[in-house]
């Protein structure tokens, strides 16, 4: 069952953009040091980074919380990869050109997966490329769900 959907505008900068446990003190290696060029989706203790195929821009990101593995949904998909993930306070802070004021609400801490889907890829490349910058070109859904066990 769906427990909740947010929807973010979030600032990619450097063709990426994370999510982490929203108490900094809990995250070892604060966003967006090690990260990965080029790597979709990776994790990082209690944080995980995003690469977007646009340099600097507004990703329009549609975040949900589950209550439970969601089905498999239909439709055309860029990249799509899925992670483990740990929250100590239940929300998870999003980072893009800095701390974004959002945060998403798991509603509780503990250990989470997270299947991360992209499209629009080709097209925030060209734009970014071409003409500077995009806003919402390149769309994500994110979603969580607590982990069995």
């Amino acid at each position: 069952m769906l427990l909740g959907e947010q929807e973010l505008d979030v600032r990619v900068e450097f063709r990426s953009f994370g999510f982490q446990e929203s108490d900094d003190a809990a995250v070892p290696v604060p966003f967006p040091d090690e990260s990965s060029w080029g790597v979709f989706l990776q994790g990082h203790l209690r944080r995980f980074d995003v690469f977007s195929a646009g340099h600097t821009h507004t990703a329009a990101v549609k975040a949900r919380v589950w209550d439970g593995a969601p089905n498999a949904e239909d439709g055309e998909w860029d990249e799509q990869g899925e992670i483990d993930f740990e929250s100590v306070s239940g929300e998870v802070a999003v980072w893009g050109s800095g701390r974004s004021e959002d945060r998403i609400r798991l509603g509780r801490g503990g250990m989470w997966r997270v299947r991360v889907r992209c499209a629009g890829r080709a097209e925030v490349a060209c734009i970014t490329r071409d003409e500077g910058t995009a806003y919402g070109v390149e769309r994500y859904v994110i979603d969580f769900w607590p982990e069995a066990g």
